[in-house]
């Protein structure tokens, strides 16, 4: 499945890249180098059906199909429609709120309602295996929402630098393989390796819709194997590094630990170097200087009157002290004395 996902989504990639909209899914990335976000509807597609066909029961593969797909989709939706200049200014979650006070509905809250009920539909589809009642099963649900929608945001907060929320991807899947819900992350990760090089080289990036639904599978994974109290914890964690996402960034966090800066920037493009240049000093004081030091002509063009006065003041001076004689040593009293003497 590994293998599957991992075709599927070069193969998706190709066809994203060909249709007659994919100029309008080109950006500017954070160093100012043009990428496509092909990559995320490319994961999308590979990574929900995959994780599907390897969830080994219908209703577990229709939860997959569902948060993934649903995440993805909507993902791309901010991805083309946020860009537009009458939604960049609504950014976070008191901004989708802001802009619906004033009676607006911005891209940014269409991806958080789609992504929460689509989470809520994967989490009902989910087997009840513990066989709990009507109001534990409302519970697992309710949670179990909570941990694939959180896992969707959570991975798209990471998704601020090339390669990491792959990575992250990637590091959280492995481990999932070895349970029992291994085939429902085995896709995912295949894809996500596939596409890591293109992420990497800066030629393709996640965007919403990439990073939404890996991180929405992953949740699936998750809540597919826990309970009640499994999911709570779960729940609680996200929760907890997501509001911390508020107060601190978590790009300064990986930088300040060497480990984590090691494993993020492993793989990425060096950063661009630009030639240190001193700053040199403007304004009148410096034409003046220049003028002492003989490095501007002796009629400065488009001087004003007080810079003018300054200028020929400078000249004057220099050419006066050019021209002057050395001055002879003032004899001192000693002196004086003896040549009174002679």
């Amino acid at each position: 499945m590994i293998g599957l996902g991992a075709y599927g989504a070069r193969a998706a990639l190709r066809t994203v890249n060909t249709r007659p909209q994919a100029g309008q899914l080109e950006r500017t990335n954070f160093r100012g180098r043009t990428v496509t976000l092909a990559g995320g509807p490319a994961l999308a597609i590979s990574a929900s059906l995959t994780s599907a066909l390897g969830a080994g029961d219908a209703r577990t593969g229709a939860a997959a199909a569902t948060a993934g797909l649903s995440a993805g989709a909507v993902g791309l939706y901010d991805d083309i429609v946020g860009a537009r200049p009458d939604q960049k200014g609504d950014k976070g979650f008191r901004g989708h709120l802001r802009a619906l006070r004033e009676g607006r509905v911005t891209s940014g809250l269409v991806k958080i309602a789609g992504v929460g009920a689509g989470a809520l539909v994967a989490a009902a589809l989910l087997p009840n295996r513990r066989g709990r009642g009507r109001v534990g099963r409302l519970a697992e649900v309710a949670l179990g929402a909570g941990v694939i929608a959180g896992s969707a945001n959570l991975m798209n907060l990471l998704d601020l630098r090339p390669g990491r929320a792959l990575k992250a991807g990637i590091l959280l899947g492995v481990p999932l393989t070895a349970t029992r819900s291994g085939g429902l992350v085995a896709g995912p990760v295949g894809a996500s390796v596939s596409l890591l090089p293109d992420d990497l080289g800066e030629n393709i990036m996640l965007g919403d819709s990439g990073a939404n639904s890996l991180g929405a599978l992953l949740g699936v994974a998750a809540t597919a194997r826990t309970g009640l109290f499994g999911r709570a914890v779960l729940l609680t964690g996200i929760g907890a590094l997501t509001l911390a996402s508020e107060k601190v960034s978590f790009t300064k966090v990986i930088e300040r630990t060497p480990v984590l800066r090691d494993i993020d920037a492993f793989g990425r493009l060096p950063a661009d170097r630009k030639p240190v240049v001193a700053a040199q000093p403007t304004g009148p004081a410096a034409i003046v200087a220049a003028v002492v030091e003989q490095q501007v002509p002796a009629e400065p063009p488009e001087l004003d009157d007080a810079t003018g006065i300054a200028v020929a003041a400078a000249k004057d001076g220099a050419t006066e002290q050019a021209a002057a004689p050395a001055a002879k040593p003032k004899p001192t009293r000693a002196r004086a004395a003896r040549n009174t003497a002679k």
